[in-house]
C-alpha cells in the first residue's frame, strides 16, 4: 500500500510540474503509447487519481487513470498554450 502510495505521489509531481512548465507528456496507458499536453489533476467521486490532457494531434481533451499510466516521459523541448484556459487551485 506504501508503495502504491508513493507511486501516486511521483506521478503527481511529474504532472504538476509538466502542467506548470507547459511541457507536452509521452506515456502508456494500457499499453498504448500517448502524447498529451497536459491541463489539470483531480480525484474522481470513486477517489480515483486522474489527469486529464488534451490529446495530440486532435482537439479531443480525455481523461487518463493514474494507476493505467506508466513510463511517463515529459518532453522539455516542446511547449503548449492550452486550449482551455489553466487556473491555479488553492491550497
Amino acid at each position: 500500500m506504501a508503495k502504491l502510495r508513493k507511486e501516486l505521489l511521483m506521478k503527481t509531481d511529474i504532472f504538476s510540474a509538466a502542467i506548470y512548465s507547459r511541457s507536452n507528456l509521452r506515456f502508456l496507458y494500457d499499453l498504448q503509447e500517448i502524447f498529451i499536453e497536459p491541463y489539470y489533476i483531480t480525484r474522481e467521486r470513486s477517489g480515483k487519481k486522474v489527469i486529464y490532457g488534451r490529446v495530440k494531434k486532435t482537439n479531443e481533451v480525455r481523461k487518463f487513470e493514474y494507476e493505467k499510466i506508466s513510463n511517463i516521459r515529459v518532453l522539455n523541448n516542446f511547449r503548449f498554450s492550452p486550449v482551455i484556459p489553466i487556473i491555479p487551485q488553492a491550497s
